[in-house]
């Protein structure tokens, strides 16, 4: 079995690389190598190159027409995880939206959707405002985590939107601050339910596979229990795939995200992100909480 996520250097799926690291994917007797984020990760999925996918579900069933065909096994854990983090030198406080105006936000192409709707929930006119959402910097390796402080430095971007080692990082070097935070409430209230780190697959593995689709959800109960309980692990988790820089930080990241792993998804979530997807073009039409979602895994969810 394989699995990838959506950004390998980061926290946001770090629930998924971890239960291959510390072994708990073996421990419920499946055999998972973790691989690198592929050029189209959920095309990947769908085609069978990779049987599992951490990541928001607007991206990994965009390969799925209306979504079917992909089943959602679990959450990593809950709410909108991006953070906007902007030049240190811009004079403004956190969590006030308005201060993007005329600003040039880095952002890859999925998640800056994301950014465009939050900005816009807020009540900014994105073009009378001056806000341009640019190209994330092309990349030669799979560590994206300076994305956004590479375009500050380069004086392409003024701020970036990115998962919560890439926000850090930026402040670590003085170039960056945090503006937004959604997850911990920054922002308009209803971008914190836009979206969630979800463990996917499809419904072909989950059919013909039950018993390695109810091994992983508890892989994952497993991994987010034993991070809550020792965000410490996750360096050791991290420690043949992390670069030194971002190894340092990501037991600070995990103990930060660590209330919010819980591996539930309600019927709430599944509207909301579909919701989402509807609104930013990834999805045509409506779906059921039982056309996404594994449900008859729910009773593993708890642990």
């Amino acid at each position: 079995m394989r699995i990838t996520v959506a950004d390998s250097i980061s926290p946001s799926y770090f629930v998924a690389i971890a239960a291959v690291q510390l072994g708990f994917f073996r421990e419920e007797g499946v055999d998972m190598e973790f691989v690198f984020t592929p050029a189209d990760p959920s095309q990947a999925l769908r085609d069978g190159v990779v049987d599992f996918y951490g990541g928001s579900p607007y991206t990994g069933l965009h390969r799925f027409p209306g979504w079917r065909g992909g089943a959602v096994l679990c959450a990593l854990s809950r709410h909108t995880y991006w953070f906007l983090a902007v030049r240190s030198d811009i004079t403004c406080e956190r969590g006030d939206v308005s201060a993007v105006k005329g600003l040039r936000i880095s952002a890859s192409v999925l998640p800056g959707l994301t950014l465009k709707r939050v900005l816009e929930e807020a009540g900014l006119d994105l073009r009378k405002e001056n806000v341009r959402i640019v190209p994330s910097l092309p990349r030669t390796s799979q560590n994206w985590a300076w994305d956004g402080v590479d375009a500050i430095e380069q004086g392409i971007a003024d701020g970036y939107w990115g998962n919560g080692l890439r926000a850090d990082l930026g402040v670590k070097r003085g170039i960056a601050k945090i503006l937004l935070d959604v997850r911990r409430g920054d922002g308009p209230p209803a971008a914190r339910h836009f979206t969630f780190p979800a463990l996917i697959t499809t419904e072909r593995l989950v059919k013909e596979q039950p018993k390695v689709a109810a091994a992983a959800v508890r892989a994952i109960v497993k991994t987010q229990k034993a991070l809550k309980a020792d965000p410490q692990l996750a360096a050791k988790a991290a420690q043949r795939l992390f670069p030194a820089e971002e190894l340092s930080l990501i037991a600070y990241e995990i103990a930060r995200d660590a209330p919010f792993y819980d591996a539930t998804v309600t019927a709430e979530m599944v509207a909301h992100i579909s919701a989402f997807a509807r609104a930013v073009g990834t999805l045509e039409g409506e779906v059921t909480y039982d056309q996404v979602v594994a449900t008859q895994l729910a009773p593993l969810w708890k642990g």
